[in-house]
């Protein structure tokens, strides 16, 4: 069964959504708030509470992203990008055992992350350190970025 809620964030709605208590899908929304309806979406909330209020918001609640087995093994090493930290998309592949070409296919697999801020593809840039390629917008990646980096 799916369930899903619109977060309202400072960067716009957020709809979150949950299959089977493991959380499926996070992307930004222009949509009502509403409010979550389960535990994992109520999870998710919290989390992003934190995360908004420029806080450590600790684990992430479980995730059940679909997709290949290589964006697969993207989004988990993403999901290693310590906040506050980035990568350029060419360093991520050397640090999956590719070479600095496939920095194309890490970013095709980016941009199929289901789960955005959850799996933080935002923390990925380009190799001359700019914010490059991102589903939501570069304006929503700067403002991720800079909220982390107030953090540090």
């Amino acid at each position: 069964m799916n369930n899903a809620f619109v977060y309202r964030s400072p960067l716009g709605g957020i709809r979150v959504t949950e299959q089977n208590g493991a959380l499926v899908s996070a992307s930004f929304a222009d949509a009502p708030a509403c409010e979550p309806a389960s535990p994992v979406l109520l999870e998710a909330c919290a989390w992003l509470d934190r995360y908004f209020a420029g806080r450590d918001p600790g684990p992430v609640p479980p995730l059940a992203p679909q997709g290949t087995p290589f964006q697969q093994a993207v989004w988990e090493a993403i999901a290693g990008i310590p906040c506050g930290k980035t990568v350029s998309y060419s360093d991520l592949a050397v640090s999956m055992g590719l070479t600095p070409r496939h920095a194309r296919a890490i970013g095709s697999a980016l941009h199929r992350n289901p789960l955005l801020l959850f799996v933080p593809c935002h923390r990925v840039i380009g190799r001359d350190g700019r914010p490059v390629g991102f589903a939501g917008g570069l304006e929503k990646k700067t403002a991720l970025l800079a909220l982390e980096q107030k953090d540090q």
